[in-house]
C-alpha cells in the first residue's frame, strides 16, 4: 500500500515537473514567436499618434485646439507633422469652445484634444453646451496606460462615467489598431442624425511607441523565480497583444453620415397648409444651418417663399442684414396673429415660453432632427399639426420647390416689418437718453451697428449688455453670429471668436462681452497674440452682474454677489499681448473713434480689447436671467 502511494505522488510530481518544463518552453518558443504572430517590429518608432493624425487629416480636419499633456504628445505632434494645425489655448474648456465654433462655421467635425483628468474634467460645460446646441465636436482625452487603470496612477479617473451622459458615442482604445475605425466611428456618430459631441479616450501606452511603452511597463530584464517570470509573460503578452497589427494597411477615408430626410408626402400636407395660410410665419433655429444644405441655397429657398422669418440661434443673420423678410421684433405678437407656424429647428422650450406663445388655433408644422426636441411641451402648451422628424433645411427647400408661384400676402409681410420698425424706433430714441455715468450702452451698440464691416462674425458671451446688444446689431449675412444656445453658457467668448477667426481669418470678428462674462476668457488674449488671430472685444463694463441685479434687488432687496469693479481690462489685455482701449468718454465722436481705431489695429495683426464703461437704462426692464 505505502509502494503503491509513493509511486502514486511520484507519478504526479513527474507530471507536474513535465508540464511545468513544457509549458515553459511553449512560453520560451511563443515569445520567440510574438513579433511574427503579432506582425512586430519592436524597435520600430512610429505611434499611435500618427494615426489619430492621418484620421483627422482625412475627415478634412484644419485644426486640433488642446492644452498640452504628456499623455497626448503624441497627437499633437503628429497632426503638426501632417500640416493640421495645432491650438493651444490658456484653458481646456476653450479648446472646446473654439472646436465648437468650427463646427457650426465649416461643416468639418471640430476637434479638442486634452490630457487625462482634470484636463478633461476641465472640458465639461463646454462638451454639455456643444450637446446642447447640437454641434458635432470631437474630444480627443488622454487615460492612464490599460495595464495601470484603477491602480492609482497619476490622473486615473473614470472618465467614460463623466462623458456618457453627454457624448453621442464614448469609446476607449485598447489596441492601437483599434485607433483608426473608432476614431471614424465617432465623426460619423458626431455628425450623423442630431448632431453632438463624442469621446475617444486614449490610454497612454496606446499612443507612445512600442520601445517608450515596454520601457515603462515594468518588464524585467533578468527575471527570477516563477513569480516574475509569470509577471514578465503576462505584461509581454498584453504589449504585443496592444500593439498586434498596429502598421497593417487600413483606409481612414469618411464613413456616410445618416442625416434623416422628410418624405415627400409629409411635404405634400404642408404644401396643402401653406397654400391655404393667409398670415404664416417661419421660426429658424441654429439646426435650420447644418449640412447637408448649404446655408445660401437655404437663403433662396426662405426668399423664395416669401414667408416672414424669425431667426435664432446660428440662423440670425440667414437672410443678411437689411431684408424685407426678416422680422427682428414683436415676435409674440406675430405669433397670436399668424394662422400658420413653421418652427424649423426651433424648439418649444423657455425661448417660445414652452410653446404657450403659440396661438392654439394656428396650423403648427414642427420640423426637427430629434425626436424629443420635436415633441418639446407638446403634451401641455401647444400640438405640432405636421411634425417631421428630418432635417429642416432640406424640408423649407422641399417645400420650397413643391410651391414654385406661391406669393405670400404682401400686406401680412408689410404689416410685421412695419411693426419693426416702430419698435426700433422706440429703441434708437432710448440710445440717445442720458445715464447718470458713463455711456449709454445703446447708443454704443448702435454706433457699432453703424460701423460693423459687412464681412463681420459677431461672437456674444454675456448677460444684460449681450441681451441688449441682440436687439441692436443685425449679422451681415449667413453663418455670421455665434452665441451658446439653449444652455446660456457664460465664457464662450473667447474660444468662438478663437475657432471663428481661424475658420475666416478675412472676417472681422468682434466679441460681445459684460464685464462678468469677460473674467472666464480674458487670458485668451495670449492666445490671440500668440496665434495671431486679431480679434476685437468689446466690453460692456458697468461693474455688476447686471442680469442677475436686475431680479435679484428688487424682489430682495439686495445686490449680494452681484457687485464688480470699474475693473482696468484694458490694461489686462496689454498686459497678455494685446492692445486695451478705455472708452468712457459719451461723445458719439469718441465713440466713434474709438471703434474705428480697434478695427484698424485688428486690421494691422493685433488683437484688441475695448473696455467701455456703461451706465444703466431702464431697457429690457423686467427680463430675468431664470
Amino acid at each position: 500500500m505505502a509502494e503503491s502511494t509513493v509511486l502514486l505522488v511520484g507519478l504526479i510530481l513527474g507530471v507536474f515537473v513535465a508540464a511545468f518544463f513544457a509549458i515553459a518552453f511553449l512560453v520560451y518558443k511563443l515569445r520567440i514567436l510574438h513579433k511574427y504572430i503579432y506582425k512586430l517590429d519592436e524597435d520600430s518608432n512610429r505611434h499611435g499618434g500618427e494615426l489619430v493624425g492621418e484620421v483627422l487629416k482625412s475627415h478634412g480636419v484644419k485644426f486640433v485646439f488642446t492644452l498640452c499633456g504628456g499623455h497626448i504628445s503624441p497627437i499633437l505632434v503628429s497632426c503638426q507633422n501632417l500640416g493640421v494645425r495645432v491650438v493651444d489655448t490658456r484653458h481646456e474648456v476653450t479648446a472646446v469652445f473654439a472646436a465648437d465654433a468650427v463646427a457650426r462655421l465649416s461643416g468639418v467635425v471640430g476637434v479638442a484634444a486634452v490630457t487625462a483628468g482634470p484636463g478633461l474634467t476641465n472640458t465639461v460645460t463646454a462638451v454639455k453646451n456643444a450637446q446642447m446646441a447640437e454641434s458635432p465636436v470631437l474630444l480627443l482625452g488622454g487615460a492612464a496606460a490599460t495595464l495601470l487603470k484603477g491602480r492609482g496612477a497619476l490622473q486615473d479617473i473614470d472618465q467614460m462615467s463623466l462623458f456618457k451622459p453627454l457624448c453621442k458615442y464614448c469609446a476607449t482604445v485598447t489596441r492601437v489598431a483599434d485607433i483608426v475605425p473608432v476614431l471614424r466611428k465617432a465623426i460619423q456618430i458626431a455628425q450623423s442624425g442630431t448632431p453632438g459631441p463624442v469621446f475617444v479616450e486614449f490610454p497612454i501606452d496606446t499612443l507612445y511607441p512600442y520601445p517608450i511603452v515596454k520601457k515603462e511597463s515594468g518588464l524585467k530584464e533578468a527575471p527570477r523565480g516563477l513569480s516574475q517570470r509569470i509577471v514578465n509573460w503576462y505584461i509581454s503578452n498584453h504589449l504585443h497583444g496592444l500593439f498586434a497589427g498596429a502598421w497593417d494597411p487600413q483606409t481612414k477615408d469618411p464613413l456616410p453620415v445618416d442625416i434623416p430626410l422628410p418624405n415627400q408626402s409629409q411635404v405634400d400636407e404642408c404644401v396643402r397648409l401653406v397654400s391655404k395660410s393667409v398670415h404664416p410665419v417661419v421660426i429658424l433655429g441654429s439646426q435650420s444651418t447644418l449640412p447637408p444644405v448649404p446655408a445660401e441655397k437655404l437663403r433662396q429657398a426662405l426668399e423664395g417663399l416669401g414667408i416672414p422669418c424669425f431667426l435664432g440661434g446660428m440662423a440670425r443673420g440667414l437672410l443678411g442684414r437689411n431684408s424685407n423678410l426678416h422680422i427682428r421684433q414683436r415676435r409674440r405678437d406675430a405669433l397670436k396673429d399668424a394662422d400658420l407656424v413653421i418652427l424649423a429647428g426651433t424648439v418649444c422650450d423657455f425661448r417660445l415660453s414652452y410653446g404657450r406663445v403659440l396661438n392654439r388655433k394656428s396650423k403648427i408644422i414642427a420640423v426637427n432632427r430629434n425626436k424629443s426636441q420635436l415633441f418639446k411641451n407638446s403634451d401641455m402648451f401647444w400640438k405640432p399639426t405636421v411634425a417631421i422628424q428630418g432635417d429642416p433645411a432640406t424640408f423649407i427647400v422641399s417645400l420650397h420647390q413643391a410651391l414654385k408661384g406661391y406669393n405670400c400676402p404682401a400686406d401680412w409681410v408689410d404689416m410685421l416689418k412695419e411693426r419693426d420698425i416702430e419698435k426700433e424706433k422706440v429703441n434708437s430714441l432710448k440710445s440717445q437718453e442720458s445715464v447718470k455715468q458713463h455711456l449709454n450702452p445703446l447708443k454704443l451698440l448702435f454706433t457699432l451697428e453703424n460701423i460693423m464691416s459687412n464681412n463681420s462674425i459677431i461672437v456674444t458671451d454675456g448677460g444684460d449688455f449681450v441681451g441688449t446688444a441682440a436687439y441692436i446689431l443685425r449679422p451681415r449675412g449667413p453663418l455670421t453670429w455665434l452665441d451658446p444656445g439653449a444652455f446660456g453658457t457664460l465664457g464662450v467668448g473667447g474660444g468662438f471668436a478663437l475657432g471663428a477667426k481661424l475658420c475666416r481669418p478675412e472676417a472681422e470678428v468682434w466679441v460681445i462681452y459684460g464685464d462678468g462674462s469677460l473674467g472666464y476668457s480674458v487670458a485668451e488674449f495670449d492666445t490671440f497674440t500668440r496665434h495671431k488671430t486679431p480679434v476685437i472685444a468689446l466690453v460692456g463694463n458697468d461693474a455688476c452682474w447686471s442680469q442677475i441685479a436686475r431680479e435679484q434687488v428688487p424682489m430682495f432687496g439686495s445686490s449680494i454677489g452681484c457687485d464688480l469693479e470699474f475693473t482696468n481690462y484694458h490694461v489686462v489685455a496689454d498686459g497678455y499681448g494685446g492692445k486695451g482701449l478705455l472708452l468712457s468718454n459719451s461723445s458719439t465722436a469718441e465713440i466713434d473713434s474709438t471703434l474705428s481705431r480697434a478695427q484698424d489695429l485688428a486690421r494691422d495683426g493685433t488683437a484688441v480689447l475695448i473696455n467701455a464703461l456703461i451706465g444703466k437704462t431702464d431697457f429690457r426692464e423686467g427680463s430675468i436671467s431664470v
